[in-house]
């Protein structure tokens, strides 16, 4: 019975497999299922396109997602990653086309009509602005003046056109490999795998990053902070980083200035910083730098 009960027992679902698209060797996932997939497995990545409805913005962005090459890496050794797949062309095809440049039409007319008034109030105020200083020192002809700017804004008002060749035009990210357009999927085909680096320093980037991602930890690009990873111990959307993680081999000799260098910074930045090297038994290796002042 507890046989027979075991074989009947439902098997645990196949891990997602992600869409991987590639420009100019940067691995990238467009489709929103691929980033909750990998925000799941603890992967964070760094997302680069602009929003639909406010393309010009720059505090909030949106897809496509940029892949660190340790977890396209990881994605790929976990085989939870595979080429971005082409849509396909048949049936509907045209009418999507149709579709896109109707959208774009009615966006853009839109804009234009939002853009008229816009310019409008614009040559009002600079009118008002001009009428006001021409006639403030004067203490006569104050009536005169004001009926002559009534005049000259009614005159605005019907005769002020907005030229269709001073339209803004905002142009949100394309779906790069996700549209309508065949040359653009062509050029994010992805040749797998899309990353075979051999050299010391990309395996103990990588290693590292496997060991503290199996850990728990969740790491991020730390370029800006003269480091390989910054390591958060959660969610970045919930916690600060805690380390800065400087990969190197065992045998790689350091200058004595730059790991000063490194601690001071870790310091400043209210972070510890780990020297992470890869032992010879598979093993990684971390030492922690504090600064505690020079007398």
């Amino acid at each position: 019975m507890d046989d027979d009960f075991s074989s009947r027992r439902e098997s645990p679902p196949p891990p997602h497999v992600v869409g991987v698209s590639l420009c100019d060797s940067a691995p990238l996932l467009w489709r929103v299922e691929d980033l909750r997939s990998v925000r799941a497995q603890g992967l964070v990545g760094a997302l680069l396109g602009s929003l639909p409805r406010t393309p010009r913005q720059n505090g909030r962005l949106g897809r496509p997602l940029l892949l660190l090459p340790e977890e396209e890496r990881l994605l790929r050794e976990r085989q939870t990653a595979a080429a971005l797949p082409a849509r396909r062309q048949d049936g509907g095809g045209a009418e999507l086309v149709v579709q896109v440049e109707q959208q774009q039409e009615e966006e853009q007319q839109r804009s234009y009509e939002e853009q008229s008034i816009l310019a409008l109030e614009d040559r009002k105020s600079a009118l008002l602005r001009a009428m006001t200083s021409s006639h403030s020192g004067s203490g006569t002809g104050t009536e005169a003046s004001d009926e002559a700017l009534r005049g000259r804004l009614e005159d605005l008002d019907r005769s002020f056109t907005f030229p269709q060749s001073a339209l803004a035009v905002q142009l949100s990210t394309a779906r790069a490999g996700l549209s309508y357009c065949p040359e653009a999927r062509a050029f994010l085909q992805a040749d797998w795998p899309i990353r075979e680096q051999h050299d010391r320093s990309w395996d103990a980037r990588y290693q590292v990053f496997r060991d503290l991602r199996g850990r728990g930890f969740y790491l991020t690009s730390a370029g800006k902070f003269g480091g390989d990873f910054l390591v958060y111990p959660g969610d970045p959307l919930r916690f600060h980083a805690h380390f800065i993680a400087i990969c190197s081999s065992l045998d790689e000799s350091v200058c004595v200035l730059d790991v000063l260098s490194a601690a001071r910074l870790g310091s400043n930045v209210k972070k510890t910083v780990l020297l992470c090297s890869p032992g010879t038994d598979g093993r990684i290796l971390y030492t922690s730098l504090q600064w505690s002042g020079m007398v």
